[in-house]
């Protein structure tokens, strides 16, 4: 049985073995305390379930600027790496954008890093999105 959901604040330890797999340089304590800092500022962690066990996790947030208006930000999204292949992701992904569309949201955005070929593939082959920028950073600390 599949099923998505929120994860409620109390629940965010049962995703870290999912999301750990992509965000593998954050211990579960880092974890728990970003995710309560993110909460307020609108961050959500909407799950995959397959028969109770997570498989799939998405963080996203609703957000405003002046180049998307009002869109849904993907900030993670991952599945287990022994379930990959499956169509969780696109399960998951989907299931975020009709909820963009059926909240009158512009469009759902994300960020790749560069040696994520085989994602690049999936958003832009199975999801139809377009490849619309690059993200620069720098270090300060």
């Amino acid at each position: 049985m599949i099923e998505i959901k929120e994860l409620d604040i109390s629940e965010i330890e049962l995703a870290y073995p999912i999301v750990n797999q992509l965000r593998t340089h954050l211990s579960l304590e880092e974890y728990v305390d970003l995710v309560k800092i993110m909460k307020p500022q609108g961050y959500q962690i909407i799950c995959l379930y397959e028969n109770g066990e997570i498989v799939s996790y998405a963080g996203i947030a609703i957000l405003t600027n002046l180049y998307y208006g009002e869109h849904i930000w993907v900030y993670e999204l991952v599945t287990d790496e022994a379930k990959r292949s499956k169509g969780y992701g696109k399960l998951l992904l989907s299931h975020i954008e009709k909820y963009a569309k059926n909240n009158s949201l512009n469009c759902v955005a994300l960020s790749s890093g560069l040696q994520k070929e085989e994602a690049h593939r999936f958003y832009e082959n199975a999801m139809d999105y377009d490849k619309a920028s690059y993200v620069f950073k720098k270090n300060l600390l």
